[in-house]
């Protein structure tokens, strides 16, 4: 087998080497490994590897080989699927997929998004979601020779998507019933429907909990209705009841084969039950009833099947209870109406010619009025603006047909704001109308809230995608010219400066994705110590002056007119300032006044940033800290950027005990941006002042080995490294590093994570035990970037964590202090 494919497959980790050792390859339709072509080696290799799940299809017969991760969507099929024909692997869903896979083998990509399929992997059909793309894989002559597809399994989110659809529809079935037995009925056929059951059983228990009675039943032809008739409990089987009475739900996946139930057929084969689903309701310990879920076929009731009827039969039964008690307060109203005033709800109740008869102290309390207001006066004339409403149509509905309503109503409120009132409407048996008011203010501006985020998130997402692109392009084109071979030097090096600059850019924009995140989410540690103003104003104006050149923008400077201190993070108040002066720099136009301005005021240090840009109205003023807000963009979106930049300084700021507002007269008007700070009087760290000296001190050759497997990058940052005049060893396998840095002893070494057999924090903690390195400096380059990620390299030994794609004036920086260190 090649070697390639070997450490590629072992890098995969998991079952699949297990697998590869133990396939037999003379009877596999793949054929043996060593005879592979290289494309297809090069896909199973990527598919082993990945974190996602991923399967490759090849040859005649489609021989299947797959990675861990889509292990888990096989269930029972694995491990023996591995190495097998496709078509039998899937026999149950190939009619489906077939012409799927037909489109990938004709050389044409498909993508599915929440395909429907019932497959059957846990020796049960279960209906199931996937989003897939197949594409073709060909061979070295160019033929197609298989496949490969990458799955991702949505069923958990296409059923969670499916029950709260469900559950807005029951809850809009339910809420208008007034009588418990319309409830029962109802909330068994919705959910018979929805999970497609043979029948949907409410059993009402007796005083002993010995037998049940089913009252109504909900069953699909043709299985017979048990509506009417009374059965005993242990009939079908001690082992089902005694969980059930002790609170437990109870399944049963086919109960000719179960053992709790094998012994009491013919009370399973009488009712047509093959398989069930029990969800118990105790009251003062005792079993009073129980929902039941039918099916006339074996089935394995799934976790969302369980919490499914768990729900709905909370829900009927609260249902059931508030239908028997309206009736009650129904019954009773006149003898017994000082009962609502006790309720959580508001009541009012009208007569046939609209007058308000009574409104208990909760309905007065929502509609912000007093009794003597409200009695005995029109509902029309005390809210003229609801005659036109869908609350007024819901009334007349329920006055003229007698039957009961429900509606939503933004109401009036004297001096006050408006709030939203569910109204639900009962006929009175006087002919006129029951009321029930519940106040849902808050659950309307939370909609409205996260109707509004969600716009921003889509606009954000596209906003995305085009960013994104957009240094796809040039980057593109540039390694095309350099594959140019007659480009003279000149071009080379414009094709290298495209490529860099547009990289440098998509580099900012992941950055900015992930430093939002971990600000929001407060993963970030802020490193404090003195920090002077004058040095983050400096700092900052070094970062956006290229900006400001190339516009011809005036930028004017004022420094505190003393020493202000502040006790904060460096690098993070200088991002602070650096994205309120970016902000300016694209929202101003060209050749006009931009304005940074720093002093102390009292015990804060102020900062003030002006600009004569575009300007933004009030209510966007308001949100300009909110995450993904921008201003009005035109379509070429040639302002840029993600709309993450003042969220990050909100949470910047805030975290080091400031604040920051936003001001702005309109329109055209120009903004500014107010950042406080509490203050402190120190003098600048020492290690500040040793870093500078650093800097500006020269550097001496360095001896350094760079170790990473992959073979590009480490010779691309040797060439590099060798081009500031180092003296560089490549190395690309963790063993022959080690041997070669204890015989030649470099002065710092610059080690990938990722590497395959001993890992980059392996070999670091070797290199740190040797007596030979140590005084060498070790420097991780990964693509690894997280806090726990840094611990880990820390904890390894490490001296230093630089991220992919690396800063070359950073890891020059540090190069030069290590020189300056060796020097002395």
């Amino acid at each position: 087998m090649p070697d390639f494919f070997w450490r590629t497959a072992f890098e995969g980790g998991g079952e699949v080497r297990a697998l590869l050792s133990e396939l037999d390859w003379s009877t596999s339709p793949l054929g043996h490994p060593s005879e592979w072509p290289a494309p297809l080696t090069t896909a199973v290799g990527m598919v082993l590897s990945s974190a996602f799940p991923m399967f490759v299809a090849w040859g005649p017969e489609l021989g299947f080989l797959y990675n861990d991760a889509y292990a888990a969507i096989l269930g029972d099929k694995h491990p023996t699927a591995f190495g097998g024909r496709f078509e039998q692997i899937w026999a149950e869903i190939w009619p489906d997929i077939a012409p799927i896979i037909d489109g990938a083998m004709s050389n044409r990509s498909t993508y599915f998004e929440d395909l429907p399929l019932t497959v059957i992997r846990r020796g049960y059909p279960e209906q199931s979601f996937f989003t897939f793309s197949y594409s073709p894989l060909h061979e070295n002559s160019g033929r197609i020779g298989g496949m490969y597809c990458t799955v991702i399994e949505t069923t958990e989110r296409v059923l969670a998507e499916r029950r709260a659809a469900f559950d807005l529809k029951v809850s809009e079935a339910l809420r208008p019933l007034t009588s418990a037995e319309d409830v029962v009925t109802r909330a068994s056929a919705l959910l018979g429907e929805q999970l497609q059951l043979a029948r949907v059983i409410y059993g009402e228990c007796g005083e002993t909990s010995d037998t049940f009675f089913v009252p109504r039943d909900w069953a699909a032809p043709p299985l017979p209705s048990l509506a009417g008739k009374r059965f005993a409990l242990d009939d079908f089987g001690p082992a089902i009841i005694k969980p059930l009475r002790a609170g437990q739900i109870v399944t049963a996946n086919d109960s000719a084969t179960d053992p709790r139930t094998a012994d009491f057929a013919s009370s399973y084969t009488l009712t047509g039950i093959r398989a069930f689903l029990a969800v118990p309701l105790i009251k003062a310990g005792r079993l009073v009833a129980f929902l039941g879920l039918h099916r006339a076929e074996p089935y394995h009731w799934t976790a969302s099947d369980i919490r499914l009827a768990r729900e709905m039969a909370e829900r009927t039964w609260s249902a059931v209870e508030a239908a028997r008690a309206q009736a009650e307060l129904r019954a009773e109203r006149d003898s017994s109406r000082y009962i609502f005033d006790t309720i959580g709800e508001g009541f009012m109740l009208m007569d046939r010619d609209w007058n308000v008869t009574y409104m208990n102290a909760e309905g007065l309390r929502i509609t912000r009025r007093t009794k003597e207001q409200v009695i005995g006066r029109s509902y029309w004339k005390l809210w003229p603006e609801a005659i036109d409403s869908d609350c007024a149509h819901m009334y007349r509905q329920v006055m003229e047909g007698g039957d009961a309503g429900v509606s939503e109503y933004c109401h009036s409120c004297p001096g006050d704001d408006a709030i939203w009132v569910e109204v639900r409407a009962y006929p009175t048996g006087e002919g006129g109308i029951a009321s029930f008011l519940r106040d849902i203010t808050d659950r309307k501006v939370a909609e409205q809230k996260l109707k509004a985020a969600d716009q921003r998130k889509d606009e954000f997402l596209a906003m995305l995608a085009h960013e994104l692109r957009n240094p796809l392009a040039p980057i593109s084109a540039a390694a095309e010219l350099l594959k140019i071979s007659r480009l003279d030097e000149a071009q080379v090096r414009h094709s290298s400066a495209i490529i860099s600059r547009q990289v440098a850019h998509m580099t900012r924009l992941v950055n900015d994705l992930l430093d939002v995140s971990r600000v929001t989410s407060g993963l970030v540690t802020l490193a404090r110590a003195p920090v002077d103003t004058q040095t983050v104003i400096a700092e900052a104006i070094e970062q956006v002056r290229p900006l400001t050149q190339v516009r011809g923008q005036q930028l004017s400077v004022h420094m505190p007119s003393q020493e202000a201190i502040v006790l904060g993070d460096k690098a993070r108040l200088i991002q602070v300032a650096a994205n309120l002066l970016h902000n300016a720099t694209k929202y101003t136009p060209d050749g006009r006044r931009i304005e940074i301005c720093a002093d102390a005021e009292g015990d804060e240090l102020v900062i003030t940033v002006r600009d004569e840009g575009i300007g933004m109205e009030r209510e966007l003023a308001a949100r300009a800290f909110d995450l993904f807000v921008q201003a009005e963009r035109s379509a070429d979106r040639s302002l840029g950027g993600l709309g993450l930049g003042l969220a990050l300084v909100r949470h910047l700021v805030e975290l080091h005990g400031g604040s920051v507002h936003c001001f702005s007269a309109g329109p055209g008007t120009g903004s500014t941006f107010v950042v406080r700070l509490p203050l402190m009087q120190a003098q600048p760290a020492a290690s500040e002042r040793q870093a500078e000296n650093a800097d500006s001190a020269p550097s001496r050759r360095l001896r350094l080995l760079v170790v990473d497997d992959n073979v590009d990058a480490a010779e691309a940052l040797g060439m590099l490294l060798a081009s500031c005049g180092h003296e560089v060893i490549i190395e690309h396998e963790s063993q022959r590093a080690l041997e070669r840095a204890l015989r030649e002893r470099p002065d710092a070494c610059l080690l990938d994570i990722g590497l395959p057999g001993m890992d980059g924090n392996e070999l670091a903690r070797h290199l740190r035990a040797s007596p030979e390195m140590a005084d060498a400096t070790l420097i991780a380059v990964t693509g690894y970037g997280q806090d726990q990620d840094r611990h880990r390299s820390a904890h390894a030994g490490f001296h230093h964590h630089l991220v992919k794609p690396i800063v070359i004036e950073h890891l020059a920086t540090l190069l030069a202090g290590i020189s300056l260190r060796t020097d002395g």
